[in-house]
């Protein structure tokens, strides 16, 4: 009798996993993610810039990565983090440091495991849903790392 009713506890659950509702999400093509790195260090090669570029998908999950051969270990982590904390915020890592600056409420972001609140983050939008981010680490600035993106994202 209990066995019956545990069967049935768990087949009821079962059923009703079954009709819960599926959330659609989009994200770059790999091909796609690849090329946006690769154009985004060149970009910034061309300024005179070794860097490194992280692009992620919507949930901060690294899709695609390229790095100039004479940039600095440290922009590895640092163009993903950008890259993360633009997805994640759904907006560009120069304004939410620039706001954190100007805004004592919102100075504790940069405390936000795995943030880092310096320019260089551009979240990639289809639309208005945000499918990724693309983060750049290198340049003499993060205003600099993120005219590179700029410079890809106006093409």
């Amino acid at each position: 009798m209990i066995r019956k009713t545990l069967a049935l506890l768990c087949f009821a659950t079962l059923s009703q996993a079954a009709n819960a509702a599926v959330v659609t999400t989009h994200k770059l093509a790999l091909a796609d993610a690849q090329k946006l790195a690769s154009e985004a260090v060149a970009a910034c090669q061309a300024k005179g810039y070794a860097v490194s570029a992280s692009v992620v998908d919507a949930s901060g999950q690294l899709q695609a990565f390229a790095r100039a051969d004479k940039a600095g270990p440290h922009t590895i982590e640092a163009s993903r983090a950008k890259a993360f904390t633009s997805a994640s915020a759904k907006q560009p890592t120069l304004a939410m440091m620039e706001n954190s600056q100007k805004n004592p409420g919102a100075a504790n972001l940069k405390d936000i495991p795995g943030f880092l609140l310096l320019g260089g983050g551009m979240p990639l939008k289809q639309g208005d849903e945000v499918i990724g981010a693309i983060g750049v680490a290198g340049a003499p600035g993060g205003h600099l790392d993120a005219q590179c993106i700029d410079a890809v994202l106006a093409k």
